[in-house]
């Protein structure tokens, strides 16, 4: 069996969140799946998808600040700049964490560490909803 989905996010501000919860309660299909793959993807270029720590919340601050000073804003070789200083660095971020993930599927959930979240990493100040494309084969 395979499944495509288009889920809109609510617009966050810029950080990362912890959305496993909100992308679960658009998936009521998932329960369908006894084995499988899920692939998550945002269709965006200026936020990302990781998996990470969802219990202590720092664990999303300190991933702010390390990228923030990693990746910096208003750098005078940058070339792309057309929508702010924080436009080319959330390409770059985005770059670097990635677009998709894919989670194995037991049982109708996502087969998750216990403490693995799934992060919307959003990197503009101003990003808006975020569309994600979830797609699950199996059976």
């Amino acid at each position: 069996m395979w499944l495509q989905k288009e889920i809109c996010l609510k617009p966050r501000t810029r950080g990362f969140h912890l959305i496993t919860d909100e992308l679960l309660r658009e998936l009521p299909e998932l329960r369908d799946f006894k084995v499988g793959m899920m692939n998550i993807f945002i269709m965006h270029t200026s936020a990302s998808l990781t998996l990470n720590e969802n219990a202590d919340p720092t664990v999303r601050l300190d991933f702010e600040n390390y990228f923030n000073r990693a990746v910096q804003e208003n750098e005078p070789y940058y070339l792309h700049q057309d929508e702010g200083p924080d436009d080319l660095p959330a390409h770059i971020k985005s770059s670097l964490l990635g677009s998709s993930l894919n989670i194995p599927i037991a049982d109708g959930r996502p087969r998750l560490g216990t403490w693995q979240g799934i992060y919307l990493c959003e990197h503009r100040n101003h990003g808006g909803s975020r569309r994600i494309v979830v797609t699950m084969q199996g059976e």
